[in-house]
């Protein structure tokens, strides 16, 4: 089975992983992260959970000063999508990114919908003579754009790179600055990338009286999001990602830079609910999101292995694993278990196998159960950073409820991986006594 897997799984696996596609999806998502780890602190603190600090903020003007912010952040996460994307794309192609990341732009702009039909004023009443208003609309910028920027970064990247490839560009005598001549290369993809989008645009604008970007977020991603919102986005985050680890590949990146635009997109729409001030299931909150994954299912590292930490630290008779455990328990608290995975190993070591798979697993379906039945609430669209310790990272996402709920999965992680962890650390004491392989198996039936 293993043979089969390493010979021809994996390496079809890592050939789509490694794809310019993947590589730009993976390496283009991150370019948001920043200014969405920026924008839900100003969430949290728009929507305070103690009242009194969030009247106090709301009573000396501040709130509006934090909503701004938020609108200028998470509210534009799928246009710094596109631009990353694209950007990915070209770089990766041995081109400069930033032309093909300000044409991704330009070219989600153009595909978005810019009219604001029935406009009023302030107050809420109709404007006389004034039937609709042009203007960049930003719900088509957020989370309901992200696969249309998915789509659109891939596609401005790959036209970009192909145009510069093929020396489809301007160029100019020797004796121009390299900054001049650099700046007319884009001019021909330019023309071209842009004439599409305003075919595409007056194609669905004419055609069928909409915009691209609408379309897709009705016929693709709503469908995606659902899905991803199920017990089928449970099994993907929770399964996939310890499978890939136990033959040493990093698959929370894989996973996570596949999913990531579908559990962001969820995730930004739980926060505009929060803003709203009405985030519950009932009324159409998300519950697999991106803090799903990373609280729930990898905090303390995938295969949430504090608890196989914790047993290394305090019960280890051998020296390997308390050596391990020492090590390790610095870096667990901060969600950074690699040592662990090579150390004791994990990785390709099939007495580990139910539990690294089993912990996030049982967590990944409680969870879900607990935040569908409304025990626990959902999370309110923070994206905090991956290394932010586990029960504080809880508190921040969903509240004391979540936090909570994490220390309760990590006591569950120490009670799963305690028999494993103490049945590997005979074995492994038993070897550093010099014992034979026949009589370690003799200790270990006559332990049972």
């Amino acid at each position: 089975m293993n043979k089969w897997i390493n010979e021809k799984v994996l390496p079809n696996v890592l050939k789509f992983v490694n794809t310019r596609p993947m590589n730009a999806l993976k390496n283009g998502m991150l370019f948001s992260l920043p200014f969405l780890m920026v924008g839900s602190i100003f969430l949290i603190l728009t929507n305070f959970p103690w009242d009194p600090i969030k009247d106090f903020f709301v009573n000396v003007q501040l709130a509006p000063i934090f909503n701004k912010v938020y609108n200028a952040t998470m509210n534009l996460s799928a246009m710094f999508a596109v631009v990353g994307i694209a950007y990915a794309w070209a770089e990766d192609a041995g081109f400069p990114g930033l032309p093909s990341g300000l044409l991704g732009l330009a070219s989600m702009l153009v595909v978005n919908p810019d009219t604001i039909s029935n406009f009023t004023n302030a107050s809420g009443k109709a404007v006389k003579g004034v039937s609709s208003v042009t203007a960049i609309l930003p719900d088509w910028l957020g989370g309901k754009g992200m696969i249309t920027a998915i789509i659109i970064g891939m596609l401005v990247g790959g036209i970009y790179s192909w145009f510069v490839r093929k020396g489809i560009t301007i160029k100019l005598p020797e004796s121009v600055p390299t900054n001049v001549a650099a700046s007319f290369t884009a001019l021909i993809p330019a023309a071209v990338i842009l004439t599409l989008m305003g075919a595409i645009y007056g194609i669905f604008d004419l055609g069928w009286h909409t915009t691209m970007v609408e379309s897709i977020y009705k016929l693709i991603q709503t469908p995606l999001q659902h899905a991803s919102d199920g017990p089928l986005g449970v099994f993907i985050v929770a399964v996939l990602p310890v499978l890939f680890w136990m033959f040493g590949i990093h698959g929370t990146v894989i996973i996570g830079g596949i999913m990531g635009g579908l559990l962001q997109a969820n995730g930004l729409d739980n926060a505009a609910m929060l803003k709203a001030g009405d985030l519950s299931v009932k009324s159409g909150a998300h519950i697999v999101t991106g803090a799903f994954m990373d609280q729930l299912i990898t905090f303390s590292g995938t295969g949430i292995t504090l608890g196989l930490t914790i047993y290394l630290l305090f019960w280890a008779k051998s020296k390997q694993l308390k050596t391990i455990g020492k090590l390790e328990i610095a870096p667990a608290l901060f969600n950074i278990n690699e040592p662990l995975l090579f150390g004791t190993p994990i990785v390709l070591n099939p007495l580990f196998f139910i539990p690294f798979l089993g912990v996030p697993l049982i967590s990944g379906i409680l969870s879900y159960i607990l935040i569908a039945t409304g025990i626990l609430p959902p999370f309110n669209g923070a994206s905090i950073p991956w290394t932010t310790p586990p029960i504080i990272s809880g508190l921040l996402v969903s509240g004391w409820k979540m936090a909570i709920w994490q220390a309760i999965v990590l006591v569950m992680s120490v009670v799963v991986y305690f028999p494993f962890a103490h049945k590997y650390d005979q074995i492994l004491l038993a070897r550093e006594n010099g014992e034979t392989t026949e009589e370690i198996e003799k200790d270990l039936a006559e332990d049972k």
